[in-house]
């Protein structure tokens, strides 16, 4: 019998106030570093419509591919491997798998494939690995992590024929499988693509209109409470604390003011950082322009489930699995960052 914790899970927040002029601001870094996007959101103030050079950058985030039951040797394909991963920029998650129960996959733009596995599947599997950070009392997870661009895993070697003798031959593990290439290498995934179910998929693009919106003093707000009055909005949930709610006892934090009308708009999808960085150039060039309003907000949501969080750090649900940033952004060229991962995952960069 187990008992049931009442404790608060943990989380991480880290906050950065700097500028886009300031030459040493690591933000292009930190973006680059958030390998596996599912979400954006952007907020903007007094706007009701999406302005059409942002419209432009949303629907042309770049498509990706959903492979159905795919065998994780073939991400050992020698081809692949010199047309693609070898090239950079290839990102490739598993799909619908619980990182807490199944056996996940990813393969980073560095080269680096991370197999997050059950234990029977690594002892199975027969390579080298480290028991998960997130194991409770024993070691039940084991996490497989190899550098594909190192002369040691060189197919033909003796660590790369024991890799791939072991996805083929003893533990044949088959994912359904995200693939995207930067800049849209779709040429050099078709080799790969061509030998089995795939799909083509566009990142979908949803937006709405808020009216009456309470915002909270953006520059002074507590960064807890101003991401939960964001996570509010995001979610269409009033702030009012109305008496016949029964949903959420959430206020807008003090002091604030009201705008009378607001754009939400999202993408969905395997979505790149480089997308995002095109985004956030985007918004920054909307800000430059006359408005009522002289901010607006991005935040970007990683995959629940992807064996990594920001850089090869290994990410675990277990009770939340945040995996998110934001960008608070002002006309006058400062940001706000906000940094933020679940219960037991490495600070953010």
């Amino acid at each position: 019998m187990y008992g049931v914790s009442n404790q608060t899970p943990r989380s991480l927040l880290v906050c950065e106030r700097s500028s886009f002029l300031n030459e040493k601001n690591r933000l292009d870094s930190q973006v680059e570093k958030h390998h596996f996007n599912y979400k954006v959101s952007v907020l903007l103030p007094e706007c009701n419509s999406t302005p059409p050079q942002l419209d432009a950058v949303l629907n042309g985030f770049s498509g990706f591919y959903l492979i159905r039951d795919l065998p994780v040797y073939e991400l050992l394909d020698k081809h692949f491997l010199e047309t693609a991963v070898y090239q950079g920029s290839v990102y490739g998650v598993s799909y619908r798998t619980r990182i807490d129960e199944d056996n996940c996959v990813a393969l980073l733009p560095n080269g680096r494939l991370v197999l997050s596995l059950d234990k029977d599947s690594f002892e199975v599997l027969g390579v080298e690995g480290k028991p998960s950070r997130f194991n409770h009392r024993s070691n039940r997870r084991f996490v497989v992590s190899v550098d594909l661009t190192d002369s040691c895993w060189a197919p033909g070697g003796r660590a790369y024929q024991r890799l791939l003798t072991g996805l083929r031959s003893r533990l044949c593990l088959k994912v359904d499988f995200l693939l995207s290439h930067h800049p849209g290498g779709g040429a050099s995934l078709q080799p790969l693509l061509s030998r089995y179910k795939c799909a083509e998929r566009r990142p979908e693009v949803s937006s709405r209109t808020l009216t009456d919106l309470s915002c909270p003093a953006l520059r002074s707000c507590d960064p807890h409470s101003f991401l939960e009055w964001l996570g509010a909005v995001d979610a269409d949930i009033g702030s009012e604390n109305s008496s016949n709610s029964f949903l959420s006892s959430l206020i807008c934090p003090e002091p604030k003011t009201t705008v009378s009308r607001a754009l939400s708009v999202s993408v969905r999808g395997l979505l790149l950082p480089q997308d995002v960085q095109r985004l956030i150039q985007q918004i920054r060039s909307y800000l430059e322009e006359p408005h009522p309003e002289t901010w607006a907000t991005l935040t970007v949501h990683g995959f629940v489930d992807s064996p990594v969080s920001w850089g090869n750090n290994e990410h675990g649900v277990l009770k939340g699995g945040e995996n998110f940033y934001n960008l608070l952004m002002f006309r006058d060229h400062t940001y706000q960052l906000h940094l933020a991962t679940g219960a037991h995952d490495t600070c953010p960069p």
